[in-house]
């Protein structure tokens, strides 16, 4: 993990403790919430302090209930079904495509049944899943949609945002992502009812204390929700209002090195490049390979640590974890969850630090695959 955090960065700070408000739900939470509507083009956004927390919130609003069945994406981290099982509901797990790591449409369709209110689809690693046919499907059967793009800030599907592909969208301002106050989460929706009814639950069920500073005499806040601690500080808001200013050259330098990578490895037998269908790009918050059948992944790893190369597995198959007792199997996220190796991928990587990935990798592949 390596954040692109700067001294713009740290003006906004020291900016945000002179105003004396560092706390949620601020002037500058307001003007990022503003920003990001702007940005993504849709009606609202509401500041959180992660993605998970606009998981959760955002099932709330839409009246999912105990018993209820949610399909998600497995080939994830399991942000979704946690959040699922946060309101008693049920998380249904589908499987992914094998070449794109995103939730198969396919399999979201034949998971409908009597007790499914609604799908959350995940743009995996970077990537937006296949939004115009989830779109379909949920409309059909009368379901939700939830974009659950956490790590897809700045990647496109058909020439809109990622963050704008559903009804309801949920961003992460974690360290690994393209844009980042460290910890933090967006909610964006076109829908002004369901927007309030989040911001309410975000604040303990407190309207808006920003406002309430500015009546004159006592004003004393209502509870109107048994609501959560979710607020965005204002100062993580300060440092994401320059971050999405940045956004542009920060993607710039993710994209440079996912085509250098590209470049340097597209030759390499023992392993698959990450793919990117003509209709999306990518956001790169991970370059994510296959390592073919019969390399030793942990093997691999092992030698890319002791040469001072950091990796790791990419992402989750949902439904093994302990967590999740299913009957339910999704074949093609688990061989990529056994298959997958994460090299580094950051903005601040230098051309040489590339190449000195890709011979490490190279060689690693070498002395830890099985003989044919």
């Amino acid at each position: 993990m390596h954040a692109s955090l700067g001294e713009r960065e740290l003006a906004a700070v020291a900016e945000v403790f002179a105003s004396e408000w560092p706390a949620g739900q601020g002037p500058r939470g307001k003007a990022l919430e503003r920003e990001l509507a702007e940005h993504f083009e849709v009606g609202e956004a509401v500041a959180l302090s992660s993605c998970a927390a606009a998981l959760h919130l955002a099932l709330l609003a839409l009246g999912v209930e105990p018993g209820d069945e949610v399909i998600v994406a497995d080939y994830t981290f399991p942000a979704p079904a946690h959040a699922v099982r946060y309101v008693g509901a049920v998380p249904v797990f589908a499987d992914a495509r094998a070449d794109t790591g995103t939730v198969d449409p396919r399999a979201v369709a034949d998971l409908v049944g009597p007790r499914t209110v609604g799908v959350i689809a995940v743009d995996t690693v970077g990537l937006p899943a296949d939004y115009t046919e989830l779109n379909a499907i949920a409309e059909r059967h009368g379901l939700f949609l939830i974009e659950d793009a956490a790590c897809a800030v700045g990647a496109t599907y058909r020439g809109r945002p990622a963050g704008a592909l559903a009804p309801v969208a949920c961003l992460s301002f974690h360290g690994r992502k393209g844009i980042t106050s460290g910890e933090g989460g967006a909610l964006l929706t076109g829908d002004r009812a369901l927007a309030a009814d989040v911001r309410l639950r975000s604040s303990f069920g407190l309207g808006s204390i920003v406002d309430q500073a500015r009546v004159v005499g006592l004003p004393i806040p209502v509870f109107h929700e048994t609501g959560y601690n979710y607020k965005l500080s204002d100062i993580a808001a300060a440092i994401l209002q320059v971050q999405l200013s940045r956004i542009e050259e920060l993607l710039d330098r993710r994209r440079a090195v996912a085509a250098r990578y590209s470049e340097l490895l597209k030759d390499e037998e023992l392993l698959t490049l990450p793919h990117v269908p003509l209709d999306r790009t990518h956001a790169w918050q991970s370059y994510l390979v296959m390592l073919a059948p019969g390399v030793d992944r942990a093997g691999v790893a092992a030698d890319l640590r002791a040469g001072g190369i950091g990796c790791g597995h990419g992402t989750w198959a949902s439904h093994l974890q302990p967590a999740y007792e299913t009957a339910l199997t999704c074949p093609v996220s688990a061989d990529l969850f056994a298959r997958g190796l994460a090299i580094p991928m950051h903005a601040e990587l230098t051309e040489q630090q590339v190449e000195r990935v890709a011979d490490g990798l190279r060689t690693a592949l070498r002395a830890h695959a099985r003989p044919s």
